[in-house]
């Protein structure tokens, strides 16, 4: 099943206690396409707001747990749920597995879920010690993950940086959902390796891989990290790993045609009759140094030959670059897609704490003239209008709202403090795009305790964040 063809796929950050709210109800909206999901229940429990049914075009604002992200793979499952599958921590922190992060409201807040295994499989260790000077790979890397059949195929790879020392593998599963009894990711050992001959001699890195079916369904993977570059190998199904004759037939797909040859992480999409291959050109992991920039071909054969824009072939040097470097957002690359989101990893400029940290990055794509469109404007979000005073009496709404700007369309999260604004604490609503230019956080049914509570909102994107001027809230008792 083609991730385009899936049916559309930290929670909100805090949480009070029902000895704060009482029983006070809370929902956030945005005013305009979004609205407000009934759902809370009497103990206080959050209600969230509903996604605008049609999410904007462009950057796509994200909040929560999305840092630190390589190689999203993105899949949208079919309860909604959108996942997000990266390449392990170095240094074997956490086991240096493949991590797992998802989000339950249309890819604006996420969570960070955890590892696939607590330990790199011993069967890679034994792979490495005996070959070469016998260094073992940091951390499993640039995982892809595919359905067929009612099966998750969940292909990562294992590499000596720098070298074409590297073996992608297979691990298998019938769910994504951690909490399903069944849940289990099962390892089918290695699919693909290297140094080998390719496409008639050629070298290649057999890292990145990039999973799609033919119009007839046969399973191919792309591949490759510098080297000659990136070709199209054969699978079969049910097992997923390479078929009879794969590298000696193999496709060559991309060639940069210039020394080191910078261009890895092949992914192939189908769109309208077209395969789209989009691909990462230049270099990551330098930090705010990097240079990363998204670039992509189209075939009406899944085997190509891919041409960009102008007619060149991706094989002779061609590429139309897609998205780059813009703002805060550097060295973009590491690009998935599902469901027409592309999905990809950015080194933050507007991290202050960590400058240059990997960041999930989310793009909705645009299509004009059969080729794909992002929105690469940048504006540092800002406040337009701040929260208003609000006097209620009790056990009766108390609605906050807030004008912002800013491009990609922000995120507006909100902040509360029962001293006065000595110290502020996340409110229990959820986040929301506010694509209308607002956004509004009501508390329903106002108890006692809030009485003189400060509110703000907490207004981000890709390129900053701002906070609102604080809002008070004053609760009146009696007739």
């Amino acid at each position: 099943m083609h991730r385009s063809l899936r049916r559309a796929r930290a929670a909100a950050a805090g949480v009070l206690t029902t000895a704060l709210l009482g029983a006070s109800l809370v929902a956030a909206t945005t005013v305009g396409p979004a609205t407000a999901t009934p759902g809370a229940d009497a103990s206080g429990a959050v209600e969230r707001g509903r996604p605008a049914a049609t999410a904007p075009t462009g950057g796509l604002s994200v909040t929560g747990e999305t840092s630190p992200v390589h190689d999203p793979a993105l899949v949208v499952d079919d309860d909604g749920t959108w996942r997000v599958y990266t390449t392990g921590l170095v240094n074997r922190e956490n086991g240096g597995t493949i991590q797992m992060w998802s989000s339950h409201d249309e890819g604006v807040t996420w969570a960070y879920d955890g590892t696939v295994w607590d330990e790199i499989p011993a069967w890679i260790d034994e792979r490495f010690a005996a070959d070469g000077d016998g260094t073992l790979p940091d951390n499993l890397w640039a995982p892809e993950v595919y359905e067929h059949d009612g099966t998750y195929y969940l292909y990562y790879s294992a590499s000596r940086f720098g070298t074409n020392t590297s073996v992608t593998a297979l691990a298998t599963n019938t769910t994504l959902d951690p909490t399903d009894p069944d849940y289990a990711w099962v390892d089918q050992g290695p699919v693909i390796s290297s140094p080998n001959d390719i496409a008639g001699g050629k070298t290649f890195n057999a890292i990145d891989a990039g999973i799609v079916e033919g119009a007839d369904g046969t399973p191919y993977m792309a591949i490759g990290s510098f080297w000659y570059g990136i070709f199209l190998v054969e699978l079969e199904w049910p097992t997923g790993k390479l078929a009879d004759g794969a590298l000696e037939n193999a496709t060559h797909l991309v060639d940069r045609m210039m020394a080191g040859n910078p261009v890895e992480a092949p992914y192939i999409a189908e769109h309208d009759g077209w395969y789209y291959l989009f691909v990462s050109f230049d270099r990551c992991c330098q930090g705010l140094d990097s240079t990363y920039q998204v670039a992509v071909g189209r075939s009406r054969d899944v085997a190509g030959p891919y041409v960009d824009k102008d007619g060149k072939d991706l094989a002779d040097g061609g590429g139309t670059v897609l998205l780059s470097s813009h703002g805060a957002v550097v060295g973009p690359g590491g690009q998935s897609v599902s469901d027409g989101v592309l999905a990809f990893h950015y080194y933050d400029g507007a991290n202050a704490e960590i400058p240059g940290f990997p960041t999930l990055g989310l793009q909705r794509l645009g299509w004009e003239d059969g080729w794909p469109v992002v929105d690469q404007t940048v504006e540092a979000p800002a406040v337009t209008a701040d929260p208003r005073d609000v006097t209620v009496r009790a056990n009766r709404p108390a609605p906050f709202g807030v004008a912002v700007t800013g491009a990609p369309v922000p995120v507006v999260t909100w902040e509360i403090s029962d001293d006065d604004g000595a110290t502020w604490s996340a409110a229990p609503v959820a986040a929301t795009r506010a694509t209308g230019g607002t956004a509004r956080w009501t508390l329903k049914h106002v108890g006692r305790e809030p009485d003189g509570r400060l509110v703000r909102a907490v207004v981000a994107n890709a390129h900053g964040d701002v906070r609102s001027e604080p809002a008070r809230l004053s609760v009146l008792h009696g007739h």
